[in-house]
């Protein structure tokens, strides 16, 4: 069966694509190199021993989207990465985040619902529960108004699948997945942002490897046990598993609604100063930071009740932060060496 991937160059659909084609698919991958680079087919190849399919395309492109479809008319399912996904950038450049993030799922989907096999895997975000109200936050929070820009772009997208997939053929899973980090433990694929990262973990391996002069926190006077954020940090293997197990849900059509929502995270949240010290830990060096005000658009803290993940999909997470650490720490000093 083919699978188109969008985005399958980036961080964790790079990972997908890996565990798609170890169960035997054929992957089709589209991505326009905005925050990725073709060396990574390289890494994909060198674990799986297969080529995936490559179209470089910018899916804002309505007429090249149509393109694709009518070339590749025999995908049986599309899983949807490709998206800007940084919450600060969002807030400063919102346009940027509603043209790549909104038009491009509805183009997507323009094609999808004429295909026989409409099943569609969407990338969604802890986000779209803005600061939840109870923790840990299970699938059937309240979600409430976005903090940003981006988890913006998130919650439409979703109102957008469930209002086609009721008028269409199209079945679709809403992953929304927490704080992805590390790396495949082969090290041949990792995280690798272009330019200054904006995630926490990539930006502490390249302090700790002296590429940043030192780690910002974003305030320490936070209602948590430490004053700094809690996120829920899911090893990106972990993830990039549960897509494929949601993907051959709906492909055994064994899904009980057209769309249905799933957390994807460990359960368990650590704060910002607890992945520096995990950090240090695996790699057994001290790593300069400083403490600086509040970032705007984060939430306090934000951690998944994966319940639903583990009964209803048959998976669970299987890395520790400390293994995930150590792996994001031995791909940083692959790629530097």
């Amino acid at each position: 069966m083919k699978i188109a991937v969008t985005g399958g160059l980036g961080f964790i659909g790079s990972h997908t694509v890996v565990e798609l084609q170890n169960e035997g698919f054929e992957v089709v991958i589209i991505d326009n190199l905005s925050n990725s680079s073709e060396a990574v087919l390289k890494g994909i190849v060198a674990i799986t021993g297969k080529t995936p399919i490559f179209e470089k395309m910018d899916l804002r492109e309505k007429a090249a989207v149509h393109n694709f479809f009518k070339k590749h008319n025999d995908v049986a399912g599309v899983i949807h990465f490709a998206a800007s996904k940084a919450v600060g950038e969002s807030v400063g450049n919102p346009l940027l985040y509603y043209e790549n993030n909104i038009n491009t799922l509805v183009y997507i989907l323009q094609e999808l619902k004429d295909l026989p096999q409409a099943n569609f895997i969407f990338s969604s975000s802890c986000t779209v529960y803005g600061q939840a109200e109870v923790m840990p936050i299970t699938e059937n929070a309240s979600i409430q108004p976005a903090m940003s820009p981006y988890g913006n772009t998130k919650q439409i997208g979703e109102e957008i699948i469930i209002d086609v997939a009721k008028a269409t053929n199209i079945k679709a899973i809403l992953l929304r997945y927490f704080n992805p980090i590390g790396a495949h433990p082969s090290a041949e694929i990792g995280e690798l942002p272009i330019g200054v990262p904006q995630n926490l973990v990539p930006f502490i391996t390249q302090t700790g490897f002296g590429i940043r002069q030192e780690l910002a926190v974003y305030g320490d006077d936070y209602p948590t046990p430490d004053g700094t954020c809690i996120r829920d940090y899911i090893h990106v293997v972990d993830l990039a598993k549960a897509h494929v197990i949601a993907l051959q849900r709906l492909l055994n059509k064994q899904n009980l609604d057209k769309v249905e929502t799933f957390n994807l995270g460990t359960g368990t949240g650590s704060s910002v100063l607890e992945v520096i010290h995990s950090f240090e830990k695996v790699s057994g060096q001290k790593l300069p930071y400083k403490i600086v005000p509040r970032r705007e658009g984060d939430v306090i803290e934000a951690y998944a009740n994966t319940e639903k993940a583990n009964t209803i999909l048959g998976w669970k997470t299987v890395f520790s932060l400390d293994e995930a650490m150590a792996s994001a720490w031995k791909w940083e000093q692959k790629i530097r060496n």
